[in-house]
């Protein structure tokens, strides 16, 4: 919300005790007045006060600016004790606006009472008191009665600097190079010594505090990268990307408003010094990546990308154009060193062998993003940006779930689908997910090694088929509930399992004594069934014939005929 005005006293009021509020003006502390009562006397006294070194060739008045605006001002100099005149050319429309607000601060130096002072404020340039007269700029009027003010007075010549002229403002100096930005060595010197970031001074150049000094000189890349900063007064810098993250400021904002226009591409040029881990020595990045790097260090330069952020824009932007091989993160791998691409992702040997799997099955590049998003690239590179095995598959999942089922364990139809659709919805991490499968598909797996498929044996003789397998998939505790709900064969079936395992103990009141006489007397047929049934899952050594005439054996006990 904003303030409101300042309540402030006008001088011959007559009745003193009443205030009026007026906004953008306030009463001057004598501090205020003291020092605007210094600088409007140099201004009076000298009115050149306010110009810039000119460092550059000038043109004719009607062709150069900066031309005509120093012959209104020797105009108006030459007119600084005449008020009449200054009066009227302060309210002017037309003409030199730098003229005409120097008219208005030299007829106010004339005055001799300062007590309400206009505010200037400017989020760039700071805040400033001043006495405000005439149609001149404000931000021109308060540069000009704070011209020793190093950055303030850099406002006055907004107009020329919107034109392509070029100032530089330090508190050692100020000079004017015309229409070619040649930044003064004393500004460089003052800029980079006043800047938020600690620089060293070295034989090369200035270097951050995380940068090896012989980094300037050598050129080199290093693992975490570091910009290469070349003004055009032949200074070098070198800025390390662990020392961007500033609390006090931004780098490049602190240099630039020490100029105007503040436009650092102009008297700079800025080399982004990495590569990634694994990039064969004597091999170039790809062009494109080094000009979208290019792009990207010049939007810093300007100030659209923060310090925080240069460095990973420029190391995405260099990953960004690469397009064969893996990248893990900032790794990369050549295209034939799968193996080693897969060995820089945490997880088990199995979540690997998935992530392989669908390698195989991806045609063309893709870039799983930290986000878990997947993007389709035309180059032939796999590029992930998660440091896990986990999130990349949880990433795949959706397109290439199906057939990792069938390659890795078999699996198709609609078991797949079914499985495919739990994981999905469940997000169970991968290794226990695919650990659980390989065991499910491993007792799948010895299962069928037994002669017959499960259910195409007549009853009872399915259900004690059924009683063998469901114990070596779960154990025969698993087993014990099913056997006494069932009715008739089954139930004498279910009688003698209890019996062969010595399970009666606790449930022998829930079998009639049909049931109980029934099973008992196959009891030595079904206890040779699961013998056989056991050497064959269980080990190497079983025998399927065995498992069949024990089958013949127990049917015929039951009567029961097999065709």
């Amino acid at each position: 919300m904003a303030r409101p005005p300042a309540q402030v006293r006008f001088p011959g009021d007559k009745n003193r005790k009443q205030r009026v509020k007026v906004r953008g003006i306030k009463q001057a502390s004598k501090e205020i007045q003291k020092r605007l009562e210094r600088n409007l006397e140099k201004l009076l006294e000298d009115p050149e006060v306010i110009l810039p070194t000119i460092d550059a060739e000038l043109g004719r008045p009607w062709k150069d600016p900066m031309a005509y605006t120093l012959r209104s001002i020797d105009i108006v100099s030459a007119k600084r004790y005449n008020k009449r005149w200054l009066s009227k050319k302060m309210v002017k429309r037309r003409g030199d606006g730098v003229s005409r607000a120097l008219a208005g601060s030299l007829l106010a130096a004339s005055e001799e009472d300062w007590s309400t002072v206009s505010v200037f404020k400017n989020p760039l340039f700071g805040n400033a008191s001043y006495l405000r007269r005439g149609n001149g700029k404000q931000g021109h009027q308060a540069a000009i009665q704070n011209h020793n003010n190093h950055r303030l007075r850099l406002l006055l010549w907004d107009d020329h600097a919107k034109a392509g002229h070029y100032f530089f403002s330090w508190e050692g100096g100020f000079v004017y190079t015309g229409t070619d930005a040649k930044a003064p060595k004393e500004w460089v010197e003052w800029s980079l010594d006043s800047c938020p970031l600690d620089l060293k001074k070295g034989e090369s150049g200035y270097f951050s505090k995380s940068l090896p000094e012989d980094a300037l000189s050598s050129g080199l890349a290093t693992d975490s990268g570091w910009i290469r900063i070349s003004l055009n007064d032949g200074t070098e810098i070198g800025i390390s990307s662990e020392d961007l993250n500033l609390k006090d400021g931004a780098i490049i904002p602190s240099i630039a408003l020490g100029m105007l226009p503040p436009r650092i591409p102009a008297i700079a040029e800025a080399e982004w010094k990495w590569k990634p881990d694994g990039w064969p020595d004597g091999l170039d990045l790809p062009e494109k990546g080094l000009e979208d790097v290019q792009d990207a260090l010049n939007e810093w330069m300007s100030s659209r990308i923060s310090d925080n952020l240069i460095a990973e824009v420029c190391r995405r932007r260099v990953l960004s154009s690469i397009t064969s091989g893996f990248l893990s993160r900032n790794v990369w791998f050549d295209e034939n060193d799968r193996s080693g691409f897969l060995q820089s992702l945490d997880g088990t040997a199995l979540e690997r062998d998935a992530l392989s799997t669908v390698l195989d099955k991806i045609e063309g590049g893709v870039h799983i993003k930290e986000n878990g998003t997947l993007e389709i690239l035309d180059d032939l590179v796999i590029r992930v940006d998660e440091a896990a095995c986990h999130p990349v598959l949880m990433t795949l999942w959706n397109d290439y779930g199906i057939s990792l089922l069938s390659s890795m364990f078999g699996v198709s139809g609609s078991e797949a689908e079914d499985i495919h659709e739990r994981q999905s919805r469940r997000k169970q991490g991968f290794g226990a997910f695919l650990r659980q499968m390989k065991e499910e598909r491993s007792v799948e797996d010895r299962l069928r090694l037994l002669p017959w498929n499960e259910g195409d044996l007549p009853e009872p003789l399915a259900f004690a088929d059924g009683l063998i397998r469901e114990s070596f998939r779960s154990g025969i505790s698993a087993t014990v509930s099913t056997t006494s709900k069932q009715k008739g064969l089954l139930q004498a079936m279910g009688w003698a399992w209890l019996v062969v395992h010595n399970k009666t103990e606790s449930d022998a009141w829930r079998f009639d004594k049909e049931s109980r006489d029934k099973g008992g007397d196959w009891v030595p047929y079904l206890s040779a069934l699961y013998d056989a049934g056991m050497s064959i899952l269980n080990t190497d050594d079983g025998s399927e014939q065995e498992y069949r005439a024990a089958i013949i054996a127990l049917a015929s006990a039951c009567g029961v005929s097999i065709e």
